[in-house]
This record gives structure tokens, sequence and C-alpha cells, in this order.
């Protein structure tokens, strides 16, 4: 039976041409433009603090789209990740005095430890799936809750260091958290642009087109969705180990609320989920709006706006805000 080197032929064969991989010259455009934003809008204390909200959304809208346009899976349940990321680099640094920097990347393993609990959820499709990582964010979060000896339960944690200085930058100022978000919004990206410009990601979009054709040429598919499931949890844990530190609190309802879960979707979908630089960009937009837009004109239930918006863009823009922006570039 053929291995998986036969696959990229067959997914260059089922893949069209318009969803092939960019090139990496407009996710280095995009990520300067992000990386610019301080200045360009002044760059106080307050936007900088938006702004770091905004990067931790983008990067676990990039781990939603990297397992929903690779994997082929939509997941309504990253906040489970999300949250045990955040418990376990708090606990880590906290109770064995481990580097924060040592713990980010620990806290990211052990979300990947914690999917694995989802693995028998793959047999499912469709939203089943969506349902059941729904359904395991929500026992993360009980048991988060009931563990209060470790986790201080209801009462909340908040007895861990922040992030350290390094070479003289304080990355727990507000501009060396920004700084740090962009470097690693950027590996994570590149990391997206090389898992799909890889022979896996060319058989992961192969079995999108048609999973039965891949399987005639030898593509196990469910240890490629197993793989993304695995590195969209570990990016998502890395993002919510770095909130934890910057903000120096953690509680089992704000860990796994249901924001971490929806907003990246939203996100993703209004930038462009099928692209790299969509998901980023759209978290920054949807992010700032609802901050500085949504919530001057609903102060309470604001995010009702958002989903207006998201019904406007899937219905003039598919594709999203990316797409558009191609579509209007092709019309010109």
């Amino acid at each position: 039976m053929a291995s998986l080197e036969s696959a990229p032929a067959v997914a260059l064969k089922a893949v069209p041409a318009r969803s092939r991989v960019p090139g990496g010259a407009a996710l280095g455009l995009g990520l300067l433009v992000l990386a610019l934003l301080p200045v360009l809008m002044g760059a106080s204390n307050y936007m900088l603090g938006l702004l770091i909200s905004a990067l931790i959304l983008s990067g676990v809208a990039l781990a939603w789209a990297l397992l929903g346009n690779l994997g082929g899976m939509v997941s309504f349940g990253h906040a489970a990740f999300f949250g045990v990321g955040a418990y376990a680099s708090a606990l880590l640094s906290a109770k064995l005095g481990l580097p924060v920097l040592l713990t980010v990347p620990l806290g990211g393993l052990v979300a990947v430890v914690a999917s694995l609990a989802m693995l028998p959820a793959l047999r499912l499709s469709g939203p089943y799936f969506a349902l059941a990582i729904l359904a395991y964010a929500q026992i993360f979060r009980i048991l988060a809750t009931e563990a209060s000896w470790l986790t201080g339960g209801g009462a909340g944690f908040q007895r861990y260091p922040g992030l350290p200085t390094v070479f003289g930058l304080d990355l727990a100022s507000r501009t060396g958290s920004y700084l740090l978000l962009v470097a690693v919004v950027t590996l994570c990206a590149l990391a997206y642009l090389a898992v799909r410009r890889s022979h896996v990601g060319l058989a992961l979009r192969a079995i999108a087109e048609s999973e039965d054709a891949t399987r005639v040429v030898g593509v196990n598919s469910t240890v490629l969705k197993s793989l993304m499931l695995l590195l969209s949890a570990f990016i998502t844990g890395v993002f919510g180990a770095l909130n934890a530190h910057i903000i120096g609190f953690l509680e089992p309802d704000y860990a796994f609320s249901g924001v971490w879960s929806l907003m990246p979707i939203i996100a993703a979908i209004f930038g462009g989920y099928r692209t790299i630089v969509g998901p980023i960009g759209g978290a920054v937009i949807i992010y700032l709006f609802d901050q500085v837009v949504a919530k001057s004109l609903i102060a309470v239930g604001h995010q009702i706006i958002l989903g207006f918006v998201l019904v406007v863009m899937v219905l003039a823009a598919p594709n999203g805000l990316l797409g558009l922006v191609r579509k209007g570039d092709r019309h010109a």
C-alpha cells in the first residue's frame, strides 16, 4: 500500500488552485502591520492593553483555524485547552518554582495531554464532534472548581509569578507583554505555514476533498486529524498560560469561559479561517471593535453586535475579510 509520501500528488489534484498555500510574503506583511499597530495608534497604555488582549485572542483564533482548516473539525471547546494551559503554567511556577518562560510551553504540553482524552471524539463528525468538545470544556471547568485544594476553586488562584525581565526588557510591562505576544503569534503562524506546506498539510487538504480517495493511497486520516488536534491544543494552551501570567489571577469561570471558545470562532470566520493572516487580523479587528465601538453603543450585552457583524460577513463574504479584499483586488 502506498505511503504518506504519495499523498501530495493526490492532494494537489484534489485541492483547488485557489486554496493552495499562499506565499510567506502576505504573512510577513500582515505580522509587520500587527507589530506596528501601537506606533500607528499612539501606543497609549490603554491601547496596548487592548492589543495585548487582542493578541491572546488571535493566538487562540489561529489554533482554532488550524484545526478547522487542516483538520476539518469545528470545535466549540477550545476554552478547555486555554484553561488547562493557564492553570498548568500557574501551578508549575507557583508550586514547583519553575521559571515562567519554561512553564508557558509546559502549559501547552499539559493541554496536549488533556486533549488526549478527546481523541475518542474524533470518531464523531460535524456538530456531534463540536458538541462533544464543548462537553469536555465544561468537564474541565468543573474539575478546576472542585479541586479547590490545588486551584483555589471558585475563590481563585493568584499567588504565582508574573512574566520575568529578559535582557533588560520587562515582559510584565505593557510594552514587554505586547512584544512577547507578537513574537509568539509569529512563531505559531510560521508553524502553521510549515504544516500547510508539508506533506501532512497536503494530505489533510486532500482528505477534506475526498477522505475515501486518500484512504486508497494509504493515508491514515484519523492519525493526521489527531495530530492537528494536539497541535491546536498546544498553541491554545500556550496562549492560556501567557494570559494567566499577564493578568495575574485565575478562576475557573474565567479560565474556562465560553468566550475563549466563541470569540476565536467569530474572529477566524470574520478574517478568513482558511488563511493564516485572516484569523490574526480578524481577532484584532473584532476585539477592538467590540471593546471600543460596540461597548460604547451597548454597555451590557454588546457581544450581540458581533453576532450581527458575523452574519453580515458570512452573507457578504463567506471567505472572510481577507477573501473580500482579494476579491476586490481581482475586480479592480
